[in-house]
């Protein structure tokens, strides 16, 4: 007897706390957190500037938050994307122009050679950007990055690309849009490029990319139909103090929250600090080599050169006030597939 009621209480007990926990999961909007200072500190802001009353209320129209894309709020290690992308459009430029198979930097990326296309120099790169990202429609590049997309498989995880995005960026995304704010990916990546999926991979529509950004020309076809077409002129480099810029350009308000990770996105978080009230600045240290990478230099981690969070950053952060989120401590999951 005395037995069998203890079983119930101890049935009881579980049912109470699975119930709990259940309950906390459908309450909590960052269930991929880890309960701490960043979780903490995206909260209390979200509470604080949405909340009618609060002495930093934000009204609906300025709340703004704006994200960085590669290695925000997906992976950039161990090249970017679109960089991927325009070297594995070479060999499709190179034929419809033989004479460029025996020009570098295209002789090189046609021999397949990783480690002499890891030392192409910034003017290397920017004439295989040039060959690729630009001499046609606007509509027919598209075309070309989403079949691309489709296709393509990362090398460490052999996913598509657009399912490397981080949970806890997306939950936060989802988070902010559910108390009013706009999202906004402002990315030194190409404009054009992450227009064609940031709809369906974030749920931030087109015009709330900004992003580097090329030159048009507006022609006709032979039947009349006008379009566009990708000139290769350089209109927004959108990185580093271009960040801000792009976004008074494109954006015209200043943003009350900004999430970046790397030097390139310094000026963007500067900018939003400087605003009055309640200001949100995170930067994304990738700390966990096991789960995803680790690379700095900041807090003695490799230096890979792309994504690069230096230490002065790291000091500058923990000076201001940024908050800095480690990938190892504060997030349990990182993608969606490896709940």
């Amino acid at each position: 007897m005395k037995r069998t009621m203890i079983n119930r209480m101890m049935g009881a007990a579980f049912l109470f706390l699975l119930v709990f926990s259940q309950a906390y999961a459908q309450t909590d909007p960052l269930p991929s957190w880890n309960d701490g200072p960043a979780k903490k500190a995206i909260v209390e802001f979200v509470k604080t500037t949405t909340e009618k009353g609060s002495a930093k209320f934000v009204a609906s129209e300025a709340r703004i938050a704006t994200f960085d894309q590669d290695g925000t709020t997906w992976v950039e290690q161990p090249m970017y994307t679109q960089v991927i992308y325009c070297l594995e459009r070479v060999p499709a430029v190179v034929k419809a122009k033989p004479d460029l198979a025996k020009v570098e930097p295209f002789k090189t990326v046609l021999s397949g050679n990783r480690e002499a296309m890891a030392k192409f120099t910034m003017p290397d790169l920017e004439m295989i950007l040039a060959a690729t990202l630009t001499g046609m429609s606007v509509d027919e590049f598209s075309a070309e990055a989403k079949k691309w997309l489709e296709a393509a498989r990362d090398s460490r995880w052999k996913r598509p690309y657009t399912e490397l995005t981080y949970l806890p960026m997306q939950e936060v995304l989802k988070y902010l849009r559910a108390n009013g704010y706009k999202t906004y990916i402002v990315t030194g990546g190409g404009q054009d490029f992450v227009r064609v999926y940031s709809e369906r991979v974030y749920g931030i529509p087109p015009e709330q990319v900004v992003g580097s950004a090329g030159g048009t020309s507006y022609r006709y076809a032979k039947d009349g139909k006008p379009f566009l077409t990708k000139e290769p002129k350089l209109l927004l480099n959108n990185n580093n103090a271009g960040k801000p810029e792009g976004i008074h350009l494109m954006i015209g308000r200043r943003p009350y929250a900004a999430f970046g990770n790397s030097t390139g996105d310094k000026q963007m978080l500067e900018y939003t600090q400087a605003g009055d009230g309640a200001r949100l600045a995170m930067l994304v240290l990738h700390d966990d080599a096991k789960r995803e990478y680790a690379y700095g230099p900041a807090q003695g981690l490799p230096n890979t050169k792309v994504g690069t969070f230096t230490q002065a950053l790291y000091d500058e952060a923990k000076k201001k006030s940024w908050t800095v989120i480690s990938m190892k401590n504060d997030w349990k999951s990182i993608f969606s597939f490896d709940k």
